[in-house]
């Protein structure tokens, strides 16, 4: 029985880009047994200006439980000026509240080898905790879970050709950091009890 519904909505990494299998179909497979149903509206090259354009037609429809925003690396390659990206997100987010009240999760991506890549990934990062902070949002900071494994695990690389896309195992590694934490959000009634 389905009890909730999440709703990813995001760009190239979320999408699965560089992956057999992306995240969401991992997270959707491990959250059924919770009675959570996952639906991904995540397109490849997307940025936070279209979860804005699209918020109609992508997230407002579904009225998800919990929302995943997961943004930031299409935006830096395209390029969105941080102050825009920042202001895309919390426009999403006060659309999502005004109309459905879900709990919302913001996500960061993977980390970078390249330390210049970093640096300019981390200003997109920083950004999300901003508003994540800002606006009483959940906050998963996925490139740290990337950054740990890495220390803790090393071998194989985490993504095939290019650094933007990680692979089956980087994607396992998402779906570990978000399932992990998606159990910790209550539903509403746990919450009303």
């Amino acid at each position: 029985m389905i009890a909730r519904r999440l709703l990813i909505r995001g760009g190239s990494v979320a999408a699965g880009k560089g992956a057999a299998e992306s995240y969401a179909s991992i997270i959707a497979r491990e959250l059924l047994t919770d009675g959570i149903e996952v639906l991904n509206r995540s397109r490849e090259g997307d940025t936070s200006f279209e979860a804005v354009w699209t918020f109609y037609e992508d997230i407002e429809p579904f009225r998800p439980d919990i929302l995943i925003l997961h943004f930031g690396l299409d935006d830096m390659y395209r390029p969105v000026y941080r102050s825009e990206f920042k202001e895309n997100l919390v426009q999403v987010v006060r659309l999502a509240r005004e109309r459905f009240e879900p709990d919302i999760l913001l996500l960061t991506s993977q980390s970078f080898a390249d330390s210049s890549v970093m640096d300019a990934a981390s200003i997109y990062y920083r950004a999300i905790r901003e508003v994540a902070v800002d606006l009483g949002c959940g906050y998963l900071p996925v490139h740290l879970w990337w950054m740990s494994h890495l220390e803790s695990k090393g071998g194989e690389p985490l993504f095939d050709d290019d650094e933007r896309y990680p692979n089956d195992e980087g994607h396992q590694i998402i779906a570990s950091a978000v399932t992990e934490k998606i159990r910790e959000i209550p539903s509403k009634t746990e919450r009303q009890g």
